[in-house]
């Protein structure tokens, strides 16, 4: 496998990627496929599917106004060697256009530039993950910190319904009024304290 080096510290996680693709083209050539002009960012992936547990995706050049492939690997990563070989099975989908899914050409080229496993979760064999660290010792470390799992779903919850919590900060009791009656006045707790409205 033909690894290049990097000529200089990048200094973005998009940069470092772009390094890195730049880098995997001679594996991509080797194995009789070449890489497409492309973006590659880090980013939840669009789609239904869950946010923390879909580690890339490929967007077909037809997605973009510019038709340039646009590549997204997950924040929850951050094991470097993983982040390329995620990004080795996106750059397949890429070559691929997206046309295949996970079968046919794209199985085809996964297995040649060395990935393994099942198709829809493949991982690096032993020579890629070999060419992958090399890819890794070269561009340095990934200028990121990974996302906690369920980024995207979490942080503070919003509030559903309109209606409003009250509480009394004597003993707690607590009722559910809207916003309307609210600008009439606080309710009375049956304690005889005043109620707050939560924030």
């Amino acid at each position: 496998m033909t690894v290049l080096t990097a000529t200089a510290p990048t200094t973005t996680r998009e940069a470092w990627l772009l390094e890195a693709a730049a880098l995997l083209r001679p594996l991509f050539a080797e194995a009789g496929a070449e890489l497409p002009a492309l973006r590659v960012s880090v980013g939840w992936p669009g789609g239904r599917g869950k946010k923390a547990t879909t580690i890339g995706q490929c967007w077909s050049k037809a997605a973009a106004s510019d038709e340039v492939a646009q590549l997204f690997i997950s924040p929850v990563l951050e094991d470097a060697v993983q982040i390329l070989a995620t990004l080795v099975h996106e750059l397949v989908h890429a070559v691929d256009d997206c046309q295949s899914g996970h079968r046919g050409a794209f199985a085809k080229l996964a297995k040649a530039v060395g990935l393994e496993g099942p198709m829809t979760a493949t991982h690096a064999g032993e020579e890629l993950k070999a060419a992958l660290e090399e890819i890794v010792s070269s561009l340095g470390d990934f200028p990121h910190a990974a996302m906690l799992a369920g980024g995207a779903s979490s942080g503070p919850k919003k509030q559903s319904t309109r209606m409003l919590k009250v509480e009394c900060p004597a003993d707690g009791y607590i009722v559910r009024t809207t916003a309307k009656w609210l600008e009439l006045g606080v309710p009375t707790c049956p304690c005889g304290e005043v109620m707050e409205a939560a924030v």
